[in-house]
């Protein structure tokens, strides 16, 4: 049923999920290998709902649907509004349908366009940011700058559709630390998502950073200085809306969680304790 490999976020874990594409439209990013395997193509509405069909008749009771793989949102979008309409009748118990966004993904899509799809139950789009610094950006290949970034956040928040994003720790490496924790806090202000995440840089064999690494090319951060950065990141995030801030993902070394502006100094209050106390390893950051 599936074309493997198969990812979705942590918190869509008790999701159903109906792999509308296959692989990431951009697919370029150089520390990423997720999708590297697939060829991007978005499958036909025939395939899809034969998919849907065979969901309905093993589940009785499907309350959160995810539509993979990286980046739903580029179907278009009277195909994308067929395939919410069919859900919505074949599941009508359904009360949330979410997906990945890319900020090229979004910014093609209209007021309009993006208020039809809310309409027809897309509830939050989920958009993966890396960096505010338009080097790092560039340096990692995203594709985009950062003020696009904020346009595309812009434009789901004014469909009144939830925006849930992820940063990664320490993907401008020990050279760009500084620049990317404080850049990327003044996006994420600019921004004021719904969630934010805050991921560890893992790194992949078979991608462009891997070999950067071992060209030395890349110095990649200690625990320690992933905390640090983390840190400096929360301090330039002033927001006046509420934003829930997880840092609780597998690749990160302490968990970390609350709302800001609210638990902001909770929160560097935690960083500092743990750094003091030696909570966090000495040695250097490793994932080759």
């Amino acid at each position: 049923m599936y074309d493997y490999p198969l990812y979705r976020p942590p918190s869509e874990s008790n999701s159903l999920i109906i792999q509308v594409t296959l692989g990431c439209s951009h697919n370029k990013c150089n520390f990423c290998n997720m999708y590297k395997s697939k060829k991007f193509t978005i499958k036909s509405f025939e395939d899809i709902k034969t998919d849907v069909n065979y969901f309905r008749e093993m589940y009785s009771h499907v309350e959160k649907i995810f539509l993979a793989d990286g980046d739903a949102l580029i179907i278009p979008t009277e195909k994308l509004k067929e395939i919410l309409t069919l859900i919505r009748n074949t599941f009508s118990e359904c009360r949330r349908v979410t997906l990945y966004g890319t900020p090229k993904s979004i910014l093609g899509k209209t007021h309009q366009e993006l208020k039809e799809l809310k309409d027809l139950g897309l509830y939050m789009i989920y958009m993966g940011v890396e960096s505010g610094s338009d080097e790092v950006l560039n340096d990692i290949n995203k594709g985009v700058s950062s003020n696009e970034i904020i346009d595309a956040a812009r434009i789901v928040k004014n469909a009144d559709i939830l925006l849930s994003v992820t940063v990664i720790a320490g993907v401008g490496g020990i050279e760009k630390s500084d620049i990317h924790a404080i850049k990327t806090g003044k996006l994420i202000s600019d921004m004021a998502p719904n969630y934010l995440g805050v991921l560890t840089l893992m790194v992949e064999e078979e991608t462009d950073l891997y070999n950067k690494i071992l060209k030395k090319e890349f110095k990649l951060l200690s625990d320690r200085e992933i905390l640090n950065e983390i840190g400096i990141l929360i301090q330039h995030i002033n927001v006046n809306e509420s934003v829930t801030f997880r840092c609780n993902h597998a690749s990160n070394y302490v968990s970390l969680r609350g709302s800001l502006p609210e638990d902001k100094e909770k929160l560097l209050n935690q960083i500092n304790y743990d750094l003091k106390t030696n909570q966090i390893k000495q040695e250097e950051y490793r994932r080759l």
